[in-house]
């Protein structure tokens, strides 16, 4: 299953390092960030419950950018 998300974030460092972060979540398949259009499109493992991993997404991605915030 693939979803897209909105985001908020300051510059294209910030972005990789929030695609990094989301990439190494578990249950998440793979993810692609955009500083450009501000979103995160993410592919998620079989049979996950999405919104849990997104919790663990956005709590991973406040670890390594603190003032990024995603909108689920």
């Amino acid at each position: 299953m693939k979803k897209s998300y909105k985001i908020e974030v300051d510059c294209a460092n910030c972005a990789n390092l929030m695609e990094e972060a989301a990439r190494k979540t578990e249950g998440v398949k793979d993810c692609v960030v955009s500083f450009m259009t501000l979103k995160m499109k993410v592919e998620f493992e079989e049979g996950v419950d999405a919104a849990a991993v997104m919790k663990a997404v956005r709590d991973n991605c406040k670890k390594v950018e603190d003032d990024c915030e995603i909108y689920l």
